[in-house]
């Protein structure tokens, strides 16, 4: 399933008033490609969130490409909210990348409970790290 890009998100978002925007995330997080159990793991665990969230990183022919889930459907939609904006793009591009300036936008520290937000920054070093590491090869 294609993820829709961050672009299409804000347009969306930024359309969209309180609870309407919650039901946005809940919306992205059901469109989260599949993550087997298998991979939900202690390695995958992003640290610092409220709630369980595991990211699994893969490289396709030099592109990242994020698996990821959560037990709480709005935490669940700010990850897929953050994987859109790195999903399929080269390691390097990733490693690179402001991810928190592209999500600014989005405004989420004052649309969202602090519990729901303190894990971000730690999602988006992970996935940061990820990359580095597969563009360092």
């Amino acid at each position: 399933m294609n993820v829709r890009s961050l672009s299409d998100i804000r347009e969306e978002y930024l359309f969209l008033e309180g609870d309407e925007r919650y039901r946005l995330l809940i919306e992205l997080g059901r469109e989260l490609e599949e993550m087997p159990d298998a991979l939900k793991t202690d390695a995958t665990l992003v640290r610092g969130c409220s709630a369980s969230v595991w990211v699994y990183p893969t490289d396709e022919a030099g592109r990242l490409h994020f698996l990821a889930d959560s037990n709480a459907a709005i935490t669940k939609g700010i990850v897929a909210l953050v994987i859109s904006t790195i999903q399929d793009r080269p390691a390097e591009q990733v490693a690179g990348m402001d991810i928190t300036a592209a999500l600014e936008p989005f405004d989420l520290k004052n649309q969202l409970s602090s519990n729901r937000t303190q894990g971000v920054p730690n999602m988006i070093a992970l996935m940061k790290d990820h990359a580095a590491r597969i563009a360092a090869g």
